[in-house]
């Protein structure tokens, strides 16, 4: 079955349920699996396996009917929703007037609205400038050139637990090897790591923490060498780590007093998913550059560099920039989406969403040890799992639950250095019914293994 043989819409048109009406995957879903198999390279995989032919407020649907609640939102893309109308008519108004030229060639005003709705939300009332890209891995790439040729200097500092990319130089930031890294080398030089404050393992307070990271960048690279600190503020890929309250400012102080760039990856973070804007709200901390994606297009290819107007013009003309850069299909969704972020209350219903998923997962905490944490902010909250004798991470146990929730038609990612935290990211435009009925099949899973 393709969209086209299907009788339901996308979007929030769709019918609100959890459906199984096969085995996961289905028939058809299995046919598109086959060929998958057959026509695409073996480095792309996939978690979930059925075939999508329509998505919409909380569920996804695929080939054979089968509805599944969705708690992942496309890695934290679909934030406004799955073909959220307004998305919907801004694409397809644009899509009639023109698909390209190449903002570099000939520009377009969509561009450039979304840059100043950037330079207006993101942290910070100083002057800012944007440049727009089409990943978040490429926003990485390009926060570095910017802030190696603002400083004239080479060396970068990344974090443990850090996911940037899968290019070259953002592998090179990232720390996990599988299944990033492994293979794929040599990587680009000047990336150092330093520690990152994980209280659930570490029990440093941000202050000690901070002095720890900050301790190995001055001794082991040397202040006067670092062009760039880049941070997630909260861990995305590498566990949903909240680090502890000061670490963040304790960073950015640092920085300051050293001439060094801070650049915050608010990839994952941005657009409302933590409750906030961004989460370097959360903390206090105005970014020198902030890198954007995932969320701010609704579902279209685009990403964004965001900062200081003088860091941002440090760049030759023609060094920043690519042919398909700010599309104009993917600006008129990011203007849509950012609407909707400002108008249609997402702020407030990421923290309501924050707080049913903590409250769910933190009274399975209380009842089985296996749960060894619980954190995150907004819609963005995390789950990790342990052996409750040693605290040793529980990757097998983390694999299991997630595989019978999708069994049981519920989308659920994994994430985290040792692959035992289940992320929880739900598109604001699920409801509260269906929120607590996949959390009910989450709480099932656990209990049955």
């Amino acid at each position: 079955m393709s969209l086209t043989d299907t009788p339901l819409a996308g979007g929030p048109s769709l019918l609100q349920e959890r459906r199984i009406h096969t085995a996961i995957p289905g028939p058809r879903s299995q046919e598109l699996l086959d060929r998958k198999a057959a026509a695409v390279a073996a480095g792309v995989g996939h978690t979930v396996p059925i075939e999508a032919v329509a998505a919409g407020g909380g569920v996804v649907v695929d080939a054979d009917g089968n509805s599944l609640i969705d708690l992942g939102a496309g890695i934290a893309v679909t934030t406004v929703g799955n073909a959220h109308p307004a998305v919907v008519a801004a694409v397809q108004e644009q899509v009639a007037r023109f698909t390209h030229t190449c903002f570099m060639i000939s520009p377009y005003e969509s561009y450039v609205a979304v840059a100043e709705a950037l330079n207006r939300l993101t942290p910070g009332d100083h002057a800012k400038k944007s440049a727009l890209f089409n990943s978040g891995a490429e926003a990485v790439e390009n926060a570095v050139k910017i802030a190696r040729k603002h400083t004239g200097r080479t060396a970068v500092v990344a974090f443990d637990h850090a996911y940037h990319g899968r290019t070259n130089l953002t592998m090179a930031l990232t720390a996990k090897a599988m299944p990033y890294k492994s293979g794929f080398g040599p990587f680009a030089g000047e990336v150092y790591r330093a520690p990152l404050s994980y209280p659930f393992r570490d029990g440093l307070s941000g202050a000690e923490a901070a002095a720890k990271a900050i301790s190995l960048m001055e001794k082991q690279i040397g202040a006067d060498n670092v062009a760039a600190v880049i941070i997630e503020p909260i861990q995305g890929e590498g566990g949903f780590i909240v680090p502890a309250d000061g670490f963040l400012p304790a960073l950015v102080d640092w920085c300051r007093a050293n001439g060094v760039v801070f650049i915050a990856d608010e990839v994952q973070t941005g657009f409302a998913r933590t409750g906030a804007m961004f989460a370097s709200e959360l903390f206090g901390i105005v970014p020198d550059l902030i890198t954007t994606a995932k969320g701010i297009a609704g579902g279209m290819p685009l990403a964004a560099v965001t900062g200081r107007a003088d860091i941002m013009d440090a760049s030759h003309t023609g060094g920043l920039g690519g042919t398909y850069g700010g599309n104009p299909v993917a600006c008129a969704a990011a203007l849509a989406s950012i609407d909707a972020f400002e108008n249609d209350g997402l702020l407030e219903r990421a923290r309501e969403i924050g707080g049913i998923l903590r409250a769910r997962l933190e009274s399975l905490q209380a009842n089985d040890p296996r749960i060894g944490d619980v954190r995150g902010h907004g819609a963005m909250i995390a789950a990790e799992f342990v052996d409750p004798q040693t605290n040793a991470p529980d990757g097998v146990l983390t694999a299991a639950v997630a595989k019978a929730c999708i069994a049981e038609g519920v989308i659920v990612l994994t994430c985290g250095t040792y692959g035992n935290v289940i992320r929880f990211l739900p598109p604001l435009a699920i409801g509260d019914d269906l929120l607590n009925e996949g959390l009910d099949v989450v709480a099932a899973a656990l209990a049955a293994q």
